[in-house]
């Protein structure tokens, strides 16, 4: 993934938006004054990027559920599962 940036100010707006991809790919945005303010913000991202952990209970449900269904304990019907 590759980092990218944008500030834009709407039209009348008093402040600049900041959308923010770091190289996880992992998006931020944040608000500020200055355009000076909004390059700090975008450095502090990138300097501090740290990958987000996995949901580990989700993931561990979700298998859970695949284990069931290919053990025939759990059977899909047009509703959902059984």
């Amino acid at each position: 993934m590759c980092r990218n940036y944008n500030i834009t100010k709407y039209k009348g707006n008093t402040h600049y938006t900041v959308n923010v991809t770091d190289s996880f790919g992992q998006e931020h945005t944040s608000f500020f004054e200055t355009v000076k303010e909004c390059g700090k913000y975008i450095i502090d991202i990138w300097e501090n990027e740290v990958k987000k952990p996995e949901d580990l209970l989700s993931k561990a449900i979700t298998n859970c559920i695949e284990i069931d269904k290919r053990s025939g304990i759990l059977k899909e019907n047009s509703d959902g599962l059984d």
